[in-house]
């Protein structure tokens, strides 16, 4: 059913994995003439709606995209992730903080009313603790990207105190999806593992096999998005971002889950730089403040989510 409304939305990396189904679900909300899309280049998945090519690091670009479609709210999906960043640690830094920067600038002039910016499970380091990691606890990142949602979530909140922005953000923990691709993240083997057992009935996991990490479906994902979005402002009493929870396993249980679907399915284990940095991440997440403030409660268990991804994936691959 269609909000009735007069919000015009602007999603930025649309065409990346959280972008591309954050798209269908506000199209559905508000009809795909409210929702423009914005990426370095256009995307076969994303036909419906008007497109803009935009670099977000180009601020005089994106003010004249938000004025030329009267804009009220922006998603600001765009960034360079963990294990991608790790290639390239002083760009992702440039590409994530000024990126903010711009989209928190708009809000603070008042040319947007609401502006969304995810950040991640990569803000917890090796200091923190690991098991049912807490809203506030201790945060020493040990990646850039990490580094950089960190530093943005205090930034969101500066600008919330400083300047009354509506700025609204979750840390997401590694997104399971099967309409598109993963965007470079340590979580990433979660999505790999899928197609390659409907392709070869095998995969080698980049992580090894008792490495527990927090992970969501990305129906869950993209529902705790928009119910945060759309909660009153009031209820929102964190700006710089939530934790939210879905489900938490290693590459051994979900190898285990695969198997009652696909018999002969086989997991081999070889580790690489990723490893690291997983290791440093949170084994699980207490969301007892999105719980509490907006009523978050996650619907995706381990059995539903593997027969979700590969009934989906049967037909794609």
């Amino acid at each position: 059913m269609l909000i009735n409304t007069n919000e015009k939305i602007l999603i930025i990396g649309a065409g990346g994995q959280i972008g591309v189904e954050l798209t269908e679900n506000l199209n559905r909300l508000y009809g795909s003439n409210n929702v423009v899309v914005a990426d370095l280049k256009p995307s076969a998945a994303l036909i419906e709606n008007t497109f803009e090519q935009l670099d977000v690091m180009d601020a005089k670009r994106l003010f004249e995209v938000v004025k030329k479609h009267d804009i009220s709210q922006v998603y600001h999906l765009a960034a360079l992730l963990s294990a991608t960043g790790e290639q390239n640690p002083m760009f992702a830094w440039k590409l994530n903080m000024e990126g903010l920067f711009n989209t928190l600038d708009l809000a603070k002039e008042k040319h947007i009313a609401k502006l969304y910016w995810p950040s991640s499970i990569a803000v917890f380091g090796p200091t923190t603790p690991s098991v049912n990691t807490p809203q506030y606890t201790v945060m020493e990142p040990s990646t850039v990207y990490g580094i950089s949602k960190q530093a943005g979530e205090r930034w969101c909140e500066y600008y919330f105190h400083k300047y009354g922005v509506d700025v609204r953000g979750l840390r997401y923990p590694g997104l399971i999806g099967w309409k598109s691709a993963p965007g470079g993240g340590t979580t990433d083997y979660a999505v790999h593992i899928f197609h390659e057992a409907l392709k070869v009935n095998s995969y080698t996991s980049f992580l090894s096999e008792e490495t527990a990490l927090p992970m969501m479906h990305m129906e869950d994902a993209i529902r705790a998005t928009l119910e945060l979005m759309h909660a009153p402002a009031e209820q929102v009493k964190i700006r710089s971002s939530y934790n939210v929870s879905g489900l938490s396993f290693t590459p051994k249980e979900l190898a285990a889950e695969i198997t009652k679907h696909l018999p002969n399915f086989r997991i081999t284990y070889q580790p690489d730089f990723r490893q690291a940095i997983a290791n440093s991440w949170p084994k699980s997440i207490n969301d007892a403040e999105a719980q509490l403030h907006w009523g978050w409660k996650a619907h995706y268990d381990l059995p539903k989510l593997v027969e979700n991804m590969l009934s989906n994936l049967k037909s794609k691959v």
